[in-house]
């Protein structure tokens, strides 16, 4: 059947437009304009290509308690997230084509959306020996990733990012001098000293990345970072673009709507990893998302349940759910004036499909029929309870927000619709 929206705001992230207009979808697929067996009339909202989360953390294998791919499913439909592509640091990492296999079908049975996964790049994430690399791309595996595990050995990591060259493997590195980090909860600094809190420098995520860039200098590998969160890291990223390296970057939406104020009152739900920086550093990652100098915004979503978060703040896990409160939260960019939908839309939908080597993301005639309907402008109060997450460890708990998912399509079928 066709399916023909019509006075919808077009949010164009490839051609950088938004227009009013129309788009007509078939087969699962976007076409050209024309006649269609069923009308939806947007009402003047806005139709976006559906966001690609290349950030998941599924409990599937080992922590099904905390999420499952069907529930994660259903937060990711109700958030406009039409492909989520879900990290390694399961229980078991996924480090074999077994794993892998396993975490796919479950996947595709259980997810309203398209679901990917991601291999870890050593055994165990314990960065002694690197996986097997080939068979795990083979696999479906479409990228490879230790998490916030950092690789130390450099010796391995230079072996692993050499292989993966060799197969055209993307490598994806958490920015982080590890020993500098250890057991730290938040930014270094001020507020961190009177809340007796044991901090992190903003410059050992710096130190990270500058070790990261000169090994992909030296073996030519595809390179993403998943998090630039302070500015202290945008020149050594800017650097490398400028010297042609194939580098990408990423941040989360958390660094980017929150600063490390809000731990205040020893609130666990803000505590993540990174740890929340400093309102300058959150102002410029926003800006330098904007320019394109960072080019993906993920959603980082970590599921924890109530008995890892209920502790001390130095003793709480760290993460946070944002699955189904991406989008929202996204928007308080552009209301901020920092951006305009078109080229927030390039950062989450655009650019993550690109650098995985996804066909979505697009509005143009022949993409996947992949889509979010959406009104920017509709306030509400976040409410943890009502989210489909299994995990309610939502920092927005009480937030007033904008910006509602009003319906999800996926290869042209409505996985979700704000009014059922």
């Amino acid at each position: 059947m066709s399916l023909r929206f019509e006075n919808v705001r077009l949010i164009d992230p490839e051609q950088g437009t938004e227009t009013l207009g129309a788009l007509r979808i078939e087969n699962g697929v976007i076409t050209a304009d024309g006649p269609a067996d069923r009308v939806v009339d947007g009402g003047g909202k806005c139709l976006a290509p559906g966001i690609v989360d290349m950030g998941v953390k599924v409990g599937e294998p080992g922590e099904r308690h905390k999420e499952s791919f069907r529930t994660a499913g259903a937060a990711a439909a109700a958030g406009g997230v039409t492909t989520i592509v879900c990290r390694p640091d399961t229980d078991p990492a996924v480090d074999t084509p077994e794993t892998l296999e396993y975490a796919l079908r479950r996947g595709r049975d259980m997810a309203r959306v398209n679901v990917h996964q991601m291999a870890a790049l050593t055994k165990g994430r314990e960065g002694r020996e690197m996986v097997e690399i080939g068979f795990l791309q083979d696999a479906g595996a479409l990228a490879f990733t230790d998490c916030d595990a950092v690789v130390t050995n450099t010796k391995v990591l230079s072996r692993a990012m050499t292989y993966a060259r060799g197969l055209g493997a993307l490598v994806i590195a958490h920015p982080q001098e590890p020993g500098l980090s250890a057991g730290s909860s938040v930014t270094s600094g001020k507020f961190a000293t009177l809340r007796g809190l044991p901090g992190v420098s903003p410059l050992a995520e710096r130190i990270g990345l500058e070790r990261d860039l000169a090994l992909v200098e030296m073996t030519g590998v595809r390179y993403h970072a998943d998090q630039i969160t302070t500015a202290h890291a945008l020149p050594a990223l800017e650097r490398a673009k400028a010297a042609g390296l194939d580098v990408t970057a990423g941040t989360s939406i958390h660094h980017l709507t929150l600063n490390a104020l809000d731990v205040d009152d020893y609130r666990t739900f803000f505590k993540i990893k990174p740890p929340l920086r400093a309102e300058e550093d959150r102002i410029a990652i926003a800006e330098a998302v904007a320019s394109g100098a960072i080019d993906i915004i993920s959603s980082m979503h970590t599921p924890q349940d109530e008995e890892s978060k209920r502790l001390p703040f130095e003793e709480a896990a760290s993460g946070a759910v944002a699955l189904e409160t991406l989008l929202p939260a996204a928007m308080r960019l552009v209301h901020a004036g920092h951006m305009d939908l078109a080229t927030l839309w390039r950062a989450l939908s655009l650019n993550p499909a690109k650098r995985l080597g996804l066909p979505t993301g697009r509005l143009a005639e022949g993409a996947p029929a992949d889509l979010v309907l959406f009104d920017p402008d509709a306030p509400f109060v976040m409410d943890r309870t009502r989210l489909r997450s299994k995990s309610k460890n939502t920092p927005y708990d009480g937030h007033r927000m904008e910006g509602r998912v009003l319906a999800t399509y996926v290869a042209g079928a409505e996985v979700f619709n704000h009014a059922a």
